[in-house]
């Protein structure tokens, strides 16, 4: 949800008007627009080129985790952690466009814990293959734009570590 549909809600549930503090907030949503799209469009037009790279990264790390035995040894092992880093990739986007980290709660981070572990990953390794991806993202922005994604992925690396 956007910065604007939070405040029309919070408004609306208290049966009030937006504070000039809400207000502001809505302001300055809309003055990032434009760089939160920038950031969103940059992050698309190059998924691939940063999925391959943070997975590259990641197996440099981590050999362990494709040699025998490992959690992304064998081609459809590998390619469901590159599948995976795609869609949190897309959910960092959904942050970054609406301005919160709500969406990133809701639908990818809620549960992902326990998916994880009933599945045998170990949570160590996923928080190290989202700061890759996050390292991956980053070096593709500027440094302001990099600011402004990077608490994204920082959530997602925090939400795993706990």
């Amino acid at each position: 949800m956007s910065v604007v549909s939070q405040v029309i809600l919070k408004s609306d549930d208290e049966l009030r008007y937006p504070s000039s503090g809400e207000l502001r907030g809505i302001q300055d949503f809309f003055q990032t627009g434009a760089q939160r799209l920038r950031i969103v469009e940059t992050l698309a037009e190059n998924e691939k080129k940063i999925v391959d790279k943070a997975s590259q990264e990641l197996w440099k790390r981590r050999p362990d985790f494709i040699a025998p035995g490992g959690n992304a040894f064998g081609q459809r092992e590998r390619s469901q952690c590159i599948r995976d880093y795609g869609w949190y990739l897309r959910l960092v986007t959904y942050g970054v466009l609406s301005g919160s980290k709500e969406p990133i709660e809701t639908i990818g981070i809620i549960g992902a814990r326990e998916m994880y572990n009933a599945l045998g990953v170990p949570m160590p390794g996923m928080v190290e293959a989202m700061v890759c991806l996050k390292e991956a993202s980053i070096a593709l922005l500027s440094n302001e734009d990099a600011e402004e994604a990077a608490p994204y992925f920082d959530y997602i690396i925090q939400s795993m570590s706990n």
